[in-house]
C-alpha cells in the first residue's frame, strides 16, 4: 500500500465525522448512523483504491449500509480489505455521550479476517504487556500480568468493558482482585485502542462485543504495537456452520492478531464524532467552520498521527473534501 492511502483514508473518516456530528443529542440514532454510512461511501468514491468490504454494516440486501462485498473506491490503485464501522456507538451519539467515531482499516486483499456478525471474546491491552496476557488465563492473573509490565499495582489498575447483563461475573472477579473499572455504555473499538495510550488511563479491556468489531480493534492495536486476542462465541448450529462458511474451521479456536490481520500491513483511522479520552468531538463554530480531530496509523512503519483539521463546510459541498 501506498503511504498517502492514510492520509486519504482519514478524510474518509472525517467526512463521516462530520456528517454524523449534526445528530449528537438528537436521539435519532438510525438518522445518525445512515448520516455517516451516506457520506463515507460518498468519500470512498475519490480515493485510488480497489476495495471490497469484508466488515461492513450486513449483506446487501441491508443497503444503504456498506455491505460486506460492496465494491469502494475510485476503481484503480490496490486491491484492499475494507472494515468500516461509519458510526462506532449510535446510541453514544443519538444520547451525546462519549467515545463516539468514525471507523475505517484497509489491508492487503485477503489480509483481514470475514468475521461473521455475532459475540466474540475480546481482551486487549497496550505494548507493555504484550505477550503477558492470555484469554485462557485468570482475570486475576491477566490484572497482575499489566499490573507487573506497567510498574503498578493492581490497585491501580483500570479495566474496561461493556456494561452489560451478561459480565455480571466478569465485574464481580475484576472487583475481587482489586482492580478499578471503567463500565462503558457501547464503542468497545475505542476501548480497546484506549489501552495503548497511557493518558487515556485504560490498561485493559475484558468482555464480549461484535466479532466485526473486533477486527477493527485488532487493526488498530496491530499498528499500535499491542495485544488482541479474540474468541468467537457462537450461540447455536447455524452460528457454527456460519463461521465454518467463512473459512473459520474451528470456531471456537483463540484468534490472536495474526489471525485477524495478516502480514505486516494494515492502516486504521478514526475520527471523534463525540468527546472521548483519545479523541475531541466535532465542533461547529459558526460561519460554516468545523473542526475534526483524528488517529490514523499504519502497522508497516508503526507511525501515529494526530490529524487536527479545520472546516470551511461551504466550500466543502456533500463534504466531498479535497
Amino acid at each position: 500500500m501506498e503511504r498517502e492511502l492514510a492520509l486519504e483514508i482519514v478524510r474518509v473518516t472525517e467526512a463521516a465525522a462530520l456528517a454524523a456530528a449534526r445528530w449528537v443529542g438528537s436521539g435519532k440514532k438510525n438518522e445518525a448512523d445512515n448520516a455517516a454510512t451516506t457520506a463515507m461511501r460518498a468519500m470512498f468514491d475519490s480515493v485510488n483504491m480497489k476495495g471490497t468490504v469484508v466488515i461492513g454494516e450486513g449483506e446487501m440486501d441491508e443497503a444503504p449500509m456498506l455491505y460486506i462485498g460492496e465494491r469502494l473506491g475510485a476503481g484503480w490503485g490496490p486491491k484492499l480489505d475494507v472494515a468500516v464501522d461509519p458510526l462506532e456507538g449510535t446510541n453514544i451519539v443519538a444520547k451525546g455521550l462519549w467515545n463516539g467515531l468514525t471507523v475505517v482499516a484497509v489491508a492487503p486483499k485477503g489480509t483481514l479476517l470475514h468475521a461473521p456478525d455475532m459475540y466474540m471474546e475480546k481482551l486487549a491491552v497496550g505494548p507493555r504487556a504484550k505477550g503477558l496476557v492470555h484469554l485462557d488465563a485468570t482475570v486475576k492473573e491477566n490484572l497482575e500480568a499489566v499490573a507487573k509490565a506497567s510498574n503498578k499495582k493492581v490497585s491501580d489498575v483500570v479495566a474496561t468493558l461493556l456494561d452489560r447483563e451478561r459480565h455480571g461475573a466478569l465485574i464481580e472477579e475484576i472487583r475481587s482482585a482489586g482492580a478499578r473499572i471503567k463500565l462503558i455504555s457501547d464503542g468497545d473499538v475505542a476501548a480497546a485502542i484506549n489501552t495503548c495510550f497511557e493518558e487515556t488511563g485504560v490498561d485493559i479491556m475484558f468482555g464480549s462485543g461484535g466479532a466485526p468489531e473486533g477486527v477493527l480493534a485488532a487493526a488498530a492495536i496491530k499498528c499500535l504495537g499491542g495485544e488482541f486476542q479474540g474468541r468467537l462465541k457462537p450461540e447455536n448450529e447455524a452460528e457454527v456452520e456460519r463461521c465454518i462458511s467463512m473459512g473459520l474451521e474451528d470456531p471456537h479456536k483463540i484468534l490472536l492478531l495474526d489471525d485477524l490481520v495478516k502480514g505486516d500491513d494494515a492502516i486504521f483511522a478514526a475520527t471523534g464524532v463525540t468527546d472521548g479520552e483519545l479523541l475531541k468531538g466535532v465542533r461547529f463554530l459558526g460561519n460554516s467552520i468545523s473542526t475534526t480531530h483524528s488517529v490514523v496509523m499504519r502497522a508497516k512503519t508503526g507511525t501515529v498521527r494526530f490529524v487536527d483539521a479545520r472546516h470551511n463546510l461551504e466550500q466543502k459541498p456533500h463534504l466531498v473534501m479535497v
